[in-house]
């Protein structure tokens, strides 16, 4: 069964970019995935390319990109990633399911570059965990 699902961020920049990069290999790229922002900053992180690629998955062609050309798309799931994003998005009812997965926002860490690839590998380890267990209650195992 092929699904639809939409991650929402505000800037997304970081954290919908990561769950959008483990639905998709969650799904073994059988689901269709995609992020996006209230208020996209225009780039991915380059702490989250980082992150990601230490767990050899390259999201350097990934882009931010705005929520608005997909609002009015049927999806099966939306996906938010940040409160900010829950409080400005529009009412999917065009969607099966809304969700609401808020992570702190690496982004917003301070410190020394370790510290902030500390920040970084949390929320790509939690999301990661979360859409695991997601994918895998949805496909029934």
């Amino acid at each position: 069964m092929t699904h639809s699902v939409l991650v929402l961020c505000t800037g997304n920049s970081c954290r919908s970019q990561m769950a959008e990069a483990y639905f998709r290999l969650f799904t073994d790229g059988q689901w269709r995935c995609e992020s996006a922002g209230t208020k996209p900053i225009g780039y991915v992180h380059p702490l989250a390319i980082t992150t990601m690629g230490e767990d050899a998955i390259d999201i350097t062609s990934q882009a931010s990109k705005s929520l608005a050309p997909f609002t009015k798309e049927k999806w099966d799931f939306v996906v938010t990633v940040c409160d900010g994003a829950a409080e400005e998005c529009p009412a999917f009812s065009n969607a099966e399911l809304v969700l609401h997965w808020p992570f702190p926002d690496p982004a917003d860490s301070c410190g020394s570059r370790h510290e902030q690839l500390i920040a970084f590998r949390e929320a790509r380890d939690a999301i990661k965990q979360r859409v695991g267990l997601f994918v895998r209650k949805v496909n029934g195992n």
